[in-house]
């Protein structure tokens, strides 16, 4: 698994949990610290609240130290495959593996569903470490918000269903 080395790793707590399970604390944390990567960081200017998610099936998945995130991912389920999205590490953690703790955890998820395609749009750059996790391209380049994108797959071995149950 790729970036999992550091000191920090284990200190961080791990957390899943529906829209309906999150405080409106927790909601706005996770919500907060996605916009200050995305939004402000990489200075993308696009509405981050989508409403994918309150959706019922949505996991919001995160890393916290002493009670706030310090990385986040969302689990989607589209009508056929579940989705990867949102991976997002504060500044100041970045190099602690936990954004790989994050997917491995994830994908965790969605073997214990029995789910068996993982789709994520990777910023380029990213290709061979999500390729670490097994996801490999499945089309071309786009640009996404002025940065470069690539669709990618991950077809999770021994799972006898798609996407029929929920994460």
């Amino acid at each position: 698994m790729p970036g999992v080395t550091g000191p920090d790793r284990a200190q961080a707590r791990l957390r899943v949990a529906g829209v309906d399970d999150l405080s409106a604390r927790e909601l706005h944390d996770l919500l907060r610290l996605r916009v200050d990567v995305f939004v402000v960081e990489q200075a993308c200017a696009y509405p981050e609240v989508d409403g994918r998610d309150v959706e019922p099936t949505t996991r919001h998945v995160w890393l916290e130290e002493d009670g706030a995130p310090v990385a986040v991912l969302r689990v989607l389920r589209d009508p056929d495959a579940v989705v990867l999205g949102r991976v997002a590490t504060r500044a100041d953690r970045r190099g602690h593996g936990y954004a790989a703790r994050l997917v491995a955890a994830a994908l965790e998820l969605v073997r214990a569903e029995r789910d068996t395609l993982v789709r994520i749009g990777a910023q380029a750059h990213l290709e061979e470490w999500y390729a670490g996790f097994g996801f490999r391209r499945s089309g071309a380049d786009y640009l996404e918000d002025g940065i470069p994108h690539l669709p990618m797959e991950l077809v999770l071995p021994g799972a006898d269903r798609g996407v029929a149950g929920t994460v």
